[in-house]
């Protein structure tokens, strides 16, 4: 599944200590989320969303420690 603002393949970050993590265009929040939702991925999105340089608001979805983000990250190329 490719960022609808950049076209580019959105991706599962493990940068960090927090957990996994994928940031989302607001705008396909809904889609990701029911993605996850059907494949049983036990996630949540951070309360606020942020925009930087007038770009695009982005969302945050964590995946927590024990998920599996190279799983998710196929989910997520499984969609063209």
């Amino acid at each position: 599944m490719n960022d609808a603002t950049t076209d580019k393949p959105l991706y599962v970050s493990t940068d960090g200590n927090a957990g996994p993590y994928i940031m989302v265009p607001v705008e396909q929040l809904e889609p990701v989320k029911a993605l996850l939702n059907v494949n049983n991925v036990s996630h949540w999105v951070d309360e606020e969303a942020i925009s930087l340089d007038g770009k695009p608001e982005v969302a945050v979805i964590n995946l927590g420690h024990g998920s599996d983000p190279r799983g998710i990250q196929n989910l997520l190329d499984s969609i063209p």
